[in-house]
């Protein structure tokens, strides 16, 4: 099981639930009851991705592959991401964290990494982020969130970290950011690709990055951000930031979109917003992972 994760970047974790809950592969077993994987069975989770990544829910792509004719993906049941969405969102507004629990449990153990976070946590962040204001209980709502993913997705790094075939990105958020679920969302796609991730949730300040970078041994800085950002510091303090540094300054989040083009002509290096785009961008200016 652990080649086959290798192999076609799905944890351990979602082949045993298409494997248990949904039949979607069967591999075989030795008499200790160790699984054993045969090449159809790695094209099989290969095309269960592709199904994935086209939208189709996981409760539908049995059928999918049981049709080798089938080529258009059917229309996504409405009840599917769009309703996980709206759970998602009401228990973050209710601050029902054993919901919240459920719901981060389940998308995580059936769906890949890059898929949960297309589809269901980036979308959702996204909506609360626009939504949240001045409002009695948003700061509540962002700080339980906040907390909750943080406990959850550090969890997972520390794991990953030990088995990660490196290099070592480190992540801090910009100053004045109002948050870290950004920053939060962006270390677990980094994660899920394969880098050793060296999480920062509160700002450092710039004069000591390069001595983080040389400290921790990383190959890169990713910056994160919600907002706008200052214009100065989008302006000026990046790309001089980006000059001191020896290895790649990388900004991802809305920041990226929305100050993109103040920083075209600068040596900061911007990922968009598209956590899925940011982390392929990333993959061009980092080492090669050795995997």
């Amino acid at each position: 099981m652990r080649e086959v994760s290798r192999i076609t970047g799905v944890n351990s974790v979602t082949l045993r639930a298409w494997e248990r809950r949904y039949g979607l592969i069967k591999p075989q077993r030795t008499p200790k009851g160790h699984r054993l994987y045969a090449r159809e069975d790695i094209e099989r989770v290969e095309q269960i991705l592709q199904w994935l990544n086209r939208g189709v829910p996981v409760s539908q792509v049995g059928e999918l592959l049981d049709r080798p004719e089938a080529s258009e993906a059917p229309p996504a049941d409405a009840s599917d991401w769009p309703g996980q969405r709206a759970q998602l969102v009401t228990a973050v507004e209710a601050l029902d964290l054993a919901r919240l629990e459920t719901l981060y449990a389940q998308s995580l153990s059936l769906y890949p990494v890059a898929v949960c976070l297309a589809e269901l946590w980036a979308p959702v962040v996204q909506a609360l982020e626009e939504r949240w204001g001045e409002r009695l209980g948003d700061t509540l709502q962002r700080l339980s969130l906040e907390a909750f993913l943080r406990t959850r997705i550090g969890t997972r790094l520390y794991h990953a970290n030990g088995q990660a075939p490196g290099p070592v990105l480190l992540m801090v958020p910009l100053p004045d950011d109002p948050g870290t679920l950004w920053q939060l969302l962006a270390a677990l796609a980094a994660s899920d690709r394969g880098y050793r991730v060296s999480l920062l949730d509160t700002p450092l300040p710039f004069g000591e990055l390069p001595l983080a970078v040389e400290a921790l041994g990383a190959a890169g800085v990713l910056m994160t951000g919600s907002h706008a950002g200052r214009s100065d510091l989008v302006r000026r303090q990046l790309p001089r930031l980006a000059e001191q540094l020896e290895v790649p300054l990388t900004l991802c989040g809305p920041v990226a979109r929305i100050r993109e083009a103040n920083l075209t002509e600068s040596g900061v290096a911007v990922l968009g917003d598209d956590l899925g785009l940011a982390m392929a961008r990333l993959g061009d200016l980092m080492p090669p992972l050795s995997r």
